[in-house]
């Protein structure tokens, strides 16, 4: 989410065409993620089995989460190197380069598990450490990218943090980080009511989530191309071009997301199988996909909205919004509705009710924002 902060500054700046604040900013980036992940990566291990045990994790699966968790985090450090540069090389619109490193990264991921699980006999541990070397390795080839690049260039003697531009990056970062991480404790809140209905609905709950991602990440894309426009366009005061990007994105998104989510549902059962054969855990798999992944739109909605806001330096009005939709909606559908019917669908219920309150309410804020800043434009002028 703080990355995104880094993507709207250096974009603003390439639209004013002030090459020195978008220099400032990639090295101030840099240096924030490295310096972030090492602070993310200490506190981590502090909390890390304290976390575990709000999570109602069964203690025939404890031992194993929390060993993943703690090697998963010793990675931060070039997890959120990756996630800055990426959002360097997107703030001028080249998502080319990350999908690349991605991919490559992601081969290794599935060569590294295949390895460390099956030839040397490693349990999850294995597998945290193949995550952790492959983030490494997309991380060090986007370096190695910027290291040789033109417009937007990392040069190592220059690699320092600007007060001024870590600032900015932070105002708009931080609102952005904090609702991502709303989404995240609201998510954990979820898995512990989950966690408690036994191993089948874990297992079952587990295995639609790692489709409904994939949906997810073709989902958030769009937001995040949406806040790049958005900053580039505002940054060059040409509203009428930044209002049509955003209309654009709803549509688009939108014929992405039924091309994915189409067929996902159509084959639930038989991607449910290839985690978890349990007749019981397919069932239960599939609804969930059904419940989720079919409202998938409105969370759609709720990203498109934010992204374009943040392109405008407006990004502690949708975080707001989000704590108490999302946030809000969900913990207060889990101690009244859930805990009256402690059913798994009432539970999945919970997740189209908050996209839809949150989508509606974040709606008129965008309006509001959109009327303040035509205004703050017409001043300008």
């Amino acid at each position: 989410g703080i990355a995104l902060g880094a993507n709207v500054v250096i974009a603003n700046a390439i639209g004013r065409g002030d090459r020195e604040t978008v220099h400032r900013a990639v090295h101030t980036s840099i240096v924030t993620a490295l310096i972030g992940g090492v602070l993310v990566a200490i506190f981590g291990q502090l909390i890390a089995a304290g976390l575990m045990g709000l999570l109602n994790v069964p203690d025939d699966v404890y031992p194993l989460a929390l060993a993943y968790l703690r090697i998963y985090l010793l990675g931060m450090p070039v997890i959120l190197l990756y996630n800055f540069e990426a959002a360097i090389f997107r703030s001028v619109g080249d998502t080319k380069v990350p999908l690349i490193a991605l991919t490559v990264s992601g081969v290794l991921n599935v060569i590294l598990n295949l390895f460390f699980v099956i030839v040397l006999k490693m349990n999850v541990n294995g597998v945290a450490i193949a995550t952790v070397l492959s983030n490494a390795v997309s991380s060090v080839l986007l370096l190695r990218r910027l290291l040789h690049g033109d417009l937007v260039r990392v040069e190592i003697r220059q690699l320092r943090i600007d007060p001024a531009i870590f600032r900015k990056i932070m105002r708009i970062g931080l609102p952005a980080g904090i609702q991502g991480a709303i989404f995240s404790v609201s998510n954990i809140i979820i898995q512990s009511a989950i966690n408690s209905l036994g191993t089948v609905v874990m297992a079952a709950s587990s295995a639609a989530f790692n489709i409904e991602i994939i949906a997810y990440d073709v989902l958030n894309s769009f937001s995040q191309a949406c806040t790049t426009f958005v900053g580039q366009n505002y940054g060059a005061r040409n509203l009428r071009r930044c209002f049509r990007i955003t209309k654009v994105a709803f549509g688009v998104e939108a014929a992405f997301l039924l091309a994915v989510t189409v067929p996902v549902l159509f084959f639930s059962p038989e991607l449910i199988r290839l985690f978890n054969g349990d007749p019981n855990v397919v069932a239960l798999g599939t609804k969930r996909l059904f419940y989720v992944a079919g409202t998938f739109y409105l969370n759609g909605i709720i990203d498109i909205i934010s992204g374009s806001l943040r392109g405008y330096g407006y990004s502690l009005p949708p975080a707001v919004v989000v704590l108490v939709g999302i946030c809000g909606v969900r913990i207060t559908w889990l101690y009244t509705v859930f805990a009256a019917h402690r059913d798994f669908l009432v539970l999945m219920a919970a997740y189209p009710a908050s996209w839809l309150v949150t989508a509606i309410v974040l709606t008129f804020v965008y309006q509001s924002c959109r009327k303040h800043i035509v205004r703050g434009l017409l001043s300008e002028r």
